[in-house]
C-alpha cells in the first residue's frame, strides 16, 4: 500500500482517537463534578416510572410516561448559574412500553388517569342545534369535545364560530365513513382549529369506523357512560373519574346539563379536553 495513504489512515485514526479521548476526559470531569453529583442524587427524588396502557381484547386505556431528570441539560444549566439549584432541572419523559400511539386498531374506553378528570363529549350531526349546550358551558367555563358531521360542519359554519374555544373533532360526513369525504372533512375542520385530528367516536363497536380512523392514525373512542333520559341522574350514579361521558344533545339535557355539571364540581372534578383526559403525558 502507498506510504502517503497509510500515513493518511494513521493521521485518521489519531484524529478520531484524539476526539475520542477528548470527550471521555470531557464526560470524567463532568461526572466527578459536585453539581452533577448532586444532580444525580436528585433524579431519585424525581424519578416516575412510566406505567403501560391496559388492553383488554379490542380495547385500551392509556397508560402514563415516566419522567427522569436528564443530566447533562439540568448540568449545563446549573454549571452556568454555578452551583446546584433544584429549580433549574431539566426533566425527560420516559414512555411504557406499552403505549396507545402504538394502537390505533383498539378503542379507548376512558383515561388512565387516577385525578377527579371527567371529559363531555358532545356529536352534532343531522339537523341538531348546540346553541343552547354551548351557551350553557359558556356560563360555567366548561370544557367539552364536540364531534360533528362534516356535512353539518359545511352547512353551519356561523355556529361552528362560536366553538372555537371547545375540542372539535370529526364524526362522520353525511353519517357515513366515505373516504374521500372523510379526509376532506378532516382537512377542513383542521384548517379552522389550527391543529390536528386525533381522535374518531364511536358508540359501538365499529370495524367501518375503526379501520378508516387507524388509517389517519387517529385513535376512536367508545365513551366510558352514554347518557340516557335523565341526565342528572346518570351522573349522580354512575359517573367516576377518568370517565369519557356522552351527553346527547336533546331538550332533556339542555334542561339538566347545568345541574349536572354544578353537582360534579360539587364533588370536585375537573372538566378537561379528551386530549387532556387521555395524554400519557405525566408532565401535562
Amino acid at each position: 500500500m502507498d506510504k502517503k495513504i497509510i500515513n493518511g489512515i494513521i493521521g485518521v485514526f489519531l484524529l478520531l482517537f484524539s476526539f475520542y479521548y477528548t470527550d471521555l476526559s470531557i464526560n470524567l470531569i463532568r461526572q466527578n463534578d459536585p453539581i452533577m453529583k448532586e444532580i444525580k442524587k436528585s433524579n431519585k427524588k424525581f424519578y416516575i416510572k412510566s406505567v403501560n396502557a391496559k388492553i383488554d381484547g379490542n380495547k385500551i386505556i392509556p397508560g402514563r410516561n415516566g419522567r427522569e431528570v436528564d443530566l447533562n441539560k439540568s448540568f449545563s444549566k446549573m454549571k452556568r448559574y454555578g452551583s446546584f439549584n433544584e429549580n433549574l432541572t431539566v426533566f425527560k419523559s420516559i414512555k411504557p412500553v406499552i403505549s396507545t400511539d402504538d394502537y390505533y386498531d383498539k378503542y379507548i374506553t376512558s383515561g388512565g388517569g387516577d385525578d377527579l378528570e371527567i371529559a363531555l363529549v358532545f356529536t352534532i350531526n343531522n339537523n341538531i342545534d348546540p346553541t343552547n349546550i354551548i351557551n350553557i358551558l359558556n356560563s360555567k367555563g366548561i370544557k367539552s369535545t364536540f364531534f360533528i358531521d362534516g356535512l353539518w360542519l359545511e352547512n353551519n359554519m356561523d355556529k361552528v364560530e362560536l366553538m372555537k374555544n371547545y375540542e372539535l373533532e370529526l364524526l362522520s360526513y353525511d353519517n357515513k365513513y366515505s373516504e374521500i369525504y372523510f379526509s376532506s372533512s378532516l382537512n377542513r375542520l383542521s384548517s379552522i382549529t389550527g391543529r390536528n385530528n386525533l381522535y374518531c367516536f364511536s358508540d359501538y363497536d365499529n370495524k367501518e369506523v375503526i379501520n378508516l380512523c387507524s388509517k389517519y392514525k387517529l385513535h376512536t373512542i367508545i365513551p366510558t357512560i352514554k347518557v340516557g333520559n335523565y341526565l342528572y341522574n346518570d351522573v349522580v350514579h354512575k359517573v367516576r373519574y377518568s370517565d369519557i361521558v356522552w351527553v346527547p344533545i336533546n331538550t332533556t339535557s339542555e334542561i339538566e346539563l347545568g345541574v349536572s355539571i354544578d353537582y360534579l364540581i360539587s364533588k370536585g372534578y375537573n372538566f378537561v379536553f379528551l386530549r387532556d383526559l387521555l395524554s400519557e403525558n405525566s408532565m401535562k
